[in-house]
């Protein structure tokens, strides 16, 4: 595994560097980064090299756990191409994704009171967050325009966001 903390975290898996990943490839990755890297390797080391080894375990889970996320695994591409998806600052939707995040809502307080219900709802949510992605991924592998998926990424944003109201509502039914 090379040590240089100035690679991408695709360089760090041996990934290519693209929003398509095969998670399987990528846990294989990380399972062998973690391995080569763990601090309990090093314990008998000196002080310097324990240092480094946990400096680059902590690395590789960072690397992980965003590219094993699809929001992270853009994010990050996007950083990398030097897009600033803007979330913090820039909630401009288009109308039409605006007025379906009042229904899904709305559909979501009608659904409050049963299990069932708000499970199908989130059997439609992440269908069509399935679909998202998937534009997602045409539009950052083919590099055609990043600033579209920019916006995808606010837009599964606020889908995640319903998603976790979601999995409260039925939490809370649950109880």
């Amino acid at each position: 595994m090379n040590h240089d903390f100035n690679q991408d975290f695709f360089a760090l898996f041996g990934l290519p560097r693209r929003f398509a990943q095969d998670a399987s490839r990528l846990d294989a990755a990380w399972r062998a980064a973690a391995a080569q890297v763990h601090p309990d390797r090093y314990a008998a080391s000196p002080d310097a090299e324990k240092r480094s080894a946990l400096m680059l375990a902590t690395r590789v889970n960072e690397a992980y756990q965003t590219l094993k996320s699809p929001l992270n695994r853009a994010r990050y591409l996007l950083s990398l191409a030097g897009v600033d998806t803007q979330e913090e600052n820039n909630t401009r939707m288009p109308g039409d994704f605006l007025m379906a995040q009042m229904e899904w809502r709305e559909s979501i307080d009608d659904a409050r009171q049963s299990v069932a219900e708000l499970e199908a709802l989130s059997g439609r949510l992440r269908a069509e967050v399935k679909t998202m992605q998937a534009d997602l991924e045409s539009a950052l592998d083919a590099r055609v325009d990043l600033d579209a998926a920019a916006v995808l990424v606010r837009k599964l944003r606020f889908m995640e966001k319903l998603d976790q109201e979601i999995g409260d509502a039925i939490d809370s039914l649950l109880d």
